[in-house]
């Protein structure tokens, strides 16, 4: 969903249809072969250590094939699923930016810094969502259900990508050109995948104060009751530091959800979440009820409701992940 500039008309954004690609698939060797680098050095050379600060050095977890190929096979589909869904998403901005009386130049070096902050702030706020409103995190949860963290990790994406639609409309509104937008949607995602390994410790003071590392994101997939619902950044770290969500690694996570999935079937890792709510719907009674299981937190259950004595109180989890 990522439009190239060279197709911009001079000062008003346009693209052509036939002109749009995707920075992104240029990407994928590069995924690839530090997948495979990955691979080699933690069940190859053996370099699968992993300590936190002082703690304890403990054995790498690595690669399982069967959670890979899952993992692998998600991050297909997403890239099938987004060669017709950037249409839409190219005509939605499109549109937008077309309404608004505001123009901001890609030739002003000050407009890319803007679309570097308003990007990352977009996707802070799309990460927080998908985590406390359940219609969002019945995507979001493909991400989060591998209980191993490592490359494969980051392309295990969810194949409901219109969700992120309305979280970067602003965006066009102020009138940043919607092939500007897609841009920086694209050298998120590409940082973002080098933040899923154990196989670096902390980085630099300085940097893990502003920026989004795998110490912190490490933490983001942690379902240890300290790491619920925090680090959401997507390149800057300060967002979360702002708003009250950041929570340091002092201990190993234990990657995945409070209630893992146990299932490699790609098509029940995209979807399972929204058979669930469908079922949650069908069962509830009264109108409240039925829009609490869509847009309530995951997990959110009804005043008085019975619960599973055999299953913990959804009351003393985080109101995200309880899958």
């Amino acid at each position: 969903m990522l439009p190239a500039a060279a197709g911009s008309q001079e000062g008003s954004g346009a693209v052509s249809l036939t002109e749009i690609h995707d920075p992104v698939m240029f990407a994928i060797p590069v995924f690839v072969v530090f997948l495979v680098l990955e691979i080699v050095a933690i069940h190859v050379l053996h370099h699968d250590q992993f300590a936190v600060g002082a703690g304890p050095v403990e054995p790498v977890r690595g690669y399982e094939p069967a959670d890979t190929r899952t993992s692998l096979t998600m991050g297909i589909g997403y890239s099938v699923v987004n060669l017709f869904w950037r249409l839409v998403v190219l005509v939605v901005y499109s549109a937008l930016y077309e309404l608004t009386p505001l123009r901001l130049d890609p030739r002003d070096w000050w407009t890319w810094v803007l679309v570097f902050f308003a990007d990352d702030l977009a996707y802070y706020g799309f990460h927080r969502a998908s985590h406390r409103i359940r219609f969002f995190w019945a995507g979001h949860i493909v991400h989060h259900s591998s209980t191993h963290y490592n490359f494969s990790t980051a392309l295990r994406q969810k194949w409901t990508p219109m969700l992120t639609l309305p979280f970067w409309m602003p965006l066009a509104l102020i009138g940043i050109p919607p092939w500007v937008i897609f841009t920086a949607m694209a050298w998120s995602l590409f940082y973002q995948f080098f933040l899923h390994t154990e196989k670096i410790g902390r980085m630099p003071a300085w940097f893990e104060a502003v920026f989004n590392t795998p110490s912190h994101h490490r933490v983001h997939h942690g379902s240890d009751a300290d790491y619920l619902d925090v680090n959401y950044a997507g390149i800057l770290i300060i967002w979360d530091r702002m708003f009250g969500s950041f929570v340091p690694e002092t201990h190993r996570p234990n990657y995945g959800l409070t209630k893992n999935i146990d299932t490699y079937n790609p098509f029940k890792v995209a979807f399972g979440e929204f058979a669930n709510i469908a079922s949650d719907v069908r069962r509830s009674h009264g109108l409240r009820a039925k829009l609490g299981h869509v847009f309530g937190p995951p997990g959110w259950q009804p005043a008085g409701a019975r619960l599973d004595p055999a299953q913990p109180n959804p009351e003393q989890l985080s109101p995200v992940r309880r899958a």
